[in-house]
């Protein structure tokens, strides 16, 4: 085990189920799911690797996790497994609430569409137009195209500043408009055009700042009443919130963000002011009531909030396949809509079906968390026969201790040359070092140059010159990569 546990997380972790009697079969799933997480990648002729769900939180140092499952256009399930911090005796449960980080967004979006349907905002029209409080500086991108509310809500307006830190419990919190314009106490740079606008995806959490300024210049609201009025109310979203700091009344069942190492944030918790991007705290079970509805809308059986013209609108691939809040794939002639989330001590995971009334929402209260969880996303698709989250079998080859030194060195980065790989052997395979984050991860042969990442099976090839050299590698398809020594 990596990390050393508190005596506390080596007790076995208690299950907190939504309600009380359910049928055998969905019994057999839930049980199903606890006991088949596994890795991304199978190793041929070898047999399956198969996880338990309380083994994996203890391994990961992940006090708590929760989850809900959608089958048939409804919640199938939900559960909660763990403590609320490492150093707790309360148990979580189905009530217990997490940070949501960037799954705040699609939420956030219904919001915005909300007021386009009303004649509030336009999706297509300068977004300038609406902002009172603080304005887009204009640009040499913004001469050729507006910045809209379409590109904010797609990744697609060009606009900087990825994501956001939050605030320690004993720092200053700055307001919206200090953190647009990157001033003190704000910690994240000003969001400003620096792409032209339709061109590209670039996510944008600031984007999302920027649509949550307009829609409190529009309705003269404050964002979290506005938000808890048009979306998490009619869902009947009661255990959510977008206040920032959580308020008091809440936090007796919130769970603590944890650090990597299991260690407890201190304060508990980062505070966001930048809500529509990452503030909304909330649980597995409300974001299965977003989904749900959703899914009515898109079919046209349900619009609590928005019409099925406009569902679909927001479920519609924009430039880069990114959606009007969610991410939006289509695979095996099914649509679905997904986000992720990563705040500090929190890592979360939706996907959901448009039409076919399947879904699964993840939480967790440590940075760790999306190990677990996209094992958890596995295991809920074998035990329900999804198509999705299918790990890769690969067939493990036998290559010589000569030729992995041949394949050791120095690789640096053709379009960044200060980013710099460092490659050793190791096991019949090779360890890989990010020099400028010193993440790690582990490759396996399937032929002399021909090799796979260890923990998500992607594929990465080195490259020889005609005298059989290695001079370097494309990683994933889409990196290449040049070896200096």
């Amino acid at each position: 085990m990596k990390y050393l546990l508190t005596p506390l997380l080596l007790l076995w972790l208690i299950p907190i189920v939504f309600g009380q009697q359910r049928p055998f079969d969905v019994e057999q799933r839930v049980k199903q799911v606890e006991t088949g997480l596994m890795p991304a990648v199978q190793i041929a002729d070898q047999t399956p690797v198969r996880y338990t769900l309380t083994d994996r939180m203890r391994q990961l140092a992940i006090p708590a996790v929760s989850i809900a499952v959608i089958n048939n256009g409804q919640l199938e399930w939900a559960k909660a497994y763990g403590y609320l911090s490492r150093d707790s005796l309360n148990p979580a449960d189905t009530q217990t609430l997490f940070q949501a980080a960037s799954i705040s967004k699609p939420v956030a979006a219904l919001g915005a569409l909300k007021l386009v349907e009303q004649g509030e905002l336009s999706l297509d029209a300068d977004i300038n137009q609406y902002l009172k409080s603080w304005k887009i500086q204009p640009s040499w991108f913004t001469e050729k195209q507006p910045v809209t509310l379409r590109g904010l809500l797609s990744h697609t307006a060009g606009l900087t500043v990825h994501g956001f830190g939050g605030y320690a419990k004993d720092k200053d919190v700055p307001t919206l408009v200090q953190i647009l314009n990157g001033a003190k106490p704000a910690n994240s740079p000003a969001v400003v055009s620096d792409t032209t606008p339709g061109v590209r995806v670039k996510y944008s959490g600031g984007g999302y700042v920027v649509m949550q300024q307009a829609i409190e210049d529009v309705t003269g609201e404050t964002f979290p009443a506005f938000m808890q009025k048009t979306v998490l109310g009619p869902f009947g979203m009661t255990r959510s919130t977008y206040e920032q700091p959580l308020p008091a009344s809440l936090t007796a069942n919130a769970s603590v963000a944890h650090y990597g190492n299991g260690r407890t944030i201190p304060g508990n918790w980062h505070t966001y002011p930048e809500m529509a991007p990452a503030g909304l705290w909330t649980t597995p079970s409300d974001l299965a009531r977003y989904i749900i509805d959703v899914q009515h809308s898109f079919k046209g059986e349900s619009t609590h909030i928005l019409s099925a013209a406009m569902t679909k609108a927001m479920l519609t691939p924009q430039i880069g396949g990114h959606g009007l809040g969610p991410a939006v794939t289509e695979k095996d002639g099914t649509l679905a809509f997904s986000h992720g989330g990563s705040n500090a001590g929190y890592k979360c995971q939706f996907w959901a079906s448009a039409d076919k009334g399947q879904g699964v929402v993840i939480m967790t209260n440590a940075d760790r968390g999306m190990e677990i969880i996209q094992e958890l996303m596995r295991s809920v698709s074998a035990a329900y026969g999804w198509t999705d989250f299918k790990p890769v079998t690969k067939k493990l080859a036998q290559v010589s201790s000569k030729q992995l030194g041949k394949l050791a060195g120095r690789y640096t980065f053709r379009e960044r040359p200060n980013l710099i790989l460092e490659i050793a052997t190791a096991n019949n395979g090779l360890l890989v070092k990010q020099l400028w984050n010193q993440y790690e991860f582990r490759l396996l042969p399937e032929s002399n140059l021909a090799y796979f990442a260890e923990d998500d099976g992607g594929s990465v090839r080195f490259e020889t010159a005609t005298d059989g050299t290695i001079t370097g590698l494309l990683a994933f398809g889409r990196e290449r990569w040049t070896k200096v020594n």
